[in-house]
């Protein structure tokens, strides 16, 4: 059964959806891919996953990193997984390039190089916004391109975070 649960935040609304357990997805309402692999099913409930991604929300939308993260279980292929992960090891305040990523790809794979599009793409497919922090992956010349929330919000965020923007 999936579960969703919908809040405000400081730049829009946010709709959570969950197995019951652990956080499945996180989008800004209306971004590119909403609600993508959220079964039409999904009932509306208050959960306790909902209740700590709520809390670690507040912090960071207060400023500050939060210290723990909720359970997440984001479905995809494996290569989006190991994207997805690698994503998650970007710490707060901090951006890397999709070509950054497509070389530590690379690495772990021994080959000389990755396509940073293939890389690109999955990023776009992150189903779990902020908590998988994609919004800190720039283009190779510092650009904000590609945030499924939309640029602006791309923005807002590394300014919270205390990221200067060119």
């Amino acid at each position: 059964m999936d579960y969703r649960f919908h809040l405000d935040s400081p730049l829009g609304g946010i709709t959570l959806a969950s197995d019951g357990e652990a956080l499945t997805g996180l989008w800004f309402d209306g971004q590119k891919h909403f609600g993508a692999g959220l079964s039409g099913r999904a009932e509306e409930q208050a959960l306790p996953i909902f209740e700590e991604t709520e809390r670690w929300l507040t912090l960071y939308f207060e400023g500050h990193a939060p210290d723990f993260t909720p359970a997440l279980r984001p479905v995809g292929t494996p290569f989006q997984l190991e994207v997805w992960e690698l994503l998650r090891q970007i710490p707060y305040g901090s951006t890397v390039s999709y070509g950054d990523l497509a070389a530590r790809i690379a690495q772990r794979r021994g080959r000389a190089r990755f396509s940073a599009q293939a890389v690109g793409s999955a990023v776009g497919r992150n189903p779990i916004s902020l908590l998988i922090p994609c919004h800190r992956v720039l283009g190779a010349d510092g650009s904000l391109t590609g945030y499924a929330g939309g640029v602006e919000k791309k923005a807002a965020l590394l300014r919270l975070e205390g990221v200067l923007l060119p």
